[in-house]
């Protein structure tokens, strides 16, 4: 979050100073000086703002990508998931989260599970203002941009082949142009760390050329994610 984003975004509300600040129980002067770019959003201010302008969950707060690295409870990714808007996890509470914080500490994990990770081109697409750079960036920290690349590689082929939120695809090119020069040549999964000897041989010879391209035992395809499938059936 940044000053001329709110600006832009009070302006787009047709809503003054101080009838923006009361609403974000800020002082007027304090607000201008948010706008101008001489105070900076504490993360309570840029949820605010964001509640208030109806603004683009991207603009939320990022962590330091070291505090994601932790185990997380799936209960709670998935209602994170909802606060993006997910179908699949619509009747959850949802969580307010930033949708590149989501996705890293998604990949982060060394057992997701397939409905979680299913959901993560769906995050790219429909997302695709978040902070590419800090995600590529932090995924390289971790050694995950093969999971990262795959994703993107799978929402771009769902933009492109599947007509699926087309729009993104501008975003995912040159990201997935970034993630093709650092290609790790060392073998990972999608976040499924357990599966057995036998699953990964499997894995090695029945998965797809893009899983194969990024070194993945990953059986994921895009007739496996099931809002794709539920939008071309409707």
């Amino acid at each position: 979050m940044d000053g001329k984003a709110l600006k832009a975004a009070r302006l787009r509300a047709r809503m003054t100073q101080a009838k923006a600040a009361a609403r974000m129980g800020v002082s007027q002067p304090y607000f201008s000086m948010l706008e101008k770019g001489e105070r900076a959003f504490t993360d309570d201010l840029a949820r605010a703002a964001a509640k208030l302008f109806g603004l683009s969950p991207a603009v939320l707060p990022l962590p330091p990508a070291s505090n994601l690295a932790a185990k997380v409870d799936p209960d709670f990714m998935a209602r994170q998931l909802s606060g993006l808007g997910y179908p699949g996890y619509a009747h959850l509470r949802p969580v307010k989260a930033n949708p590149a914080a989501v996705v890293l500490q998604a990949l982060l994990q060394d057992d997701l599970g397939v409905r979680l990770s299913d959901a993560l081109p769906w995050v790219l697409l429909v997302h695709h203002d978040l902070d590419w750079k800090w995600l590529v960036s932090s995924a390289k920290q971790f050694d995950a941009q093969n999971r990262l690349g795959f994703l993107v590689g799978m929402a771009l082929e769902l933009a492109e082949q599947r007509n699926f939120h087309p729009e993104a695809s501008s975003e995912l090119r040159p990201v997935l142009a970034v993630l093709e020069r650092s290609r790790l040549a060392g073998e990972d999964t999608l976040c499924e760390e357990s599966m057995t000897k036998s699953e990964r041989a499997w894995l090695r010879e029945s998965r797809g050329n893009l899983a194969l391209h990024w070194n993945l035992l990953c059986a994921m395809t895009p007739e496996d994610l099931t809002y794709v499938s539920e939008r071309h059936a409707a």
